[in-house]
């Protein structure tokens, strides 16, 4: 009871000050950031794993990646297809949102420093602008929090922040060169 007495003394709220919204126009834009976004990501990730939506599924992209120099091609397929497909969920959701940044994340410096980077910077001549704005998203996801309208709400990282961005980020950049350096 002291501490509740003390704390309402240091922040007193006027009378007449309006009552937050329960959710908030922010909320509502961040959800849809985090759900088209992690879709999108998770259909991506579907397409390599599964031939969905129009994908060329397990087996030809596994030969496409050992053609580019990850061997064996098909266990990469595995780990990058899985890695946009439940770091899109995650992010979707809102669910272990770092973690699904870093995966997301972890990706897209893969296919920079791979296939991308080589072709400059604008998409349009084969460059990384894409997945550059792609892992930026996913971080930026990290550092905001997921909002008021995710599963990790009640968690720790659920409210993002410095630490949750430099996690995601580290986990991501560490995954990415561990696979390049193999």
């Amino acid at each position: 009871m002291k501490y509740i007495a003390e704390q309402l003394r240091a922040s007193p709220e006027p009378a007449s000050a309006p009552a937050r919204p329960a959710v908030s126009a922010a909320d509502c834009g961040l959800l849809l950031i985090r759900v088209t976004f992690g879709l999108l990501m998770a259909g991506h990730g579907a397409q390599k794993l599964f031939g969905m939506f129009g994908g060329d599924g397990l087996t030809a992209t596994g030969a496409w990646l050992a053609a580019t120099g990850y061997r064996p091609g098909k266990v990469y397929a595995v780990i990058g297809g899985g890695s946009e497909f439940l770091g899109g969920l995650g992010l979707a959701l809102g669910l272990f949102t770092p973690l699904a940044a870093a995966a997301v994340i972890g990706v897209m410096i893969n296919a920079m420093a791979t296939v991308t980077a080589a072709h400059g910077l604008w998409a349009q001549d084969g460059g990384m602008e894409y997945n550059l704005c792609i892992a930026v998203v996913a971080l930026g996801i990290a550092a905001i929090g997921p909002g008021r309208l995710a599963l990790d709400r009640p968690f720790r990282w659920g409210k993002g922040g410095w630490r949750e961005a430099a996690f995601a980020l580290f986990l991501g950049g560490m995954a990415s060169a561990i696979v390049l350096s193999l």
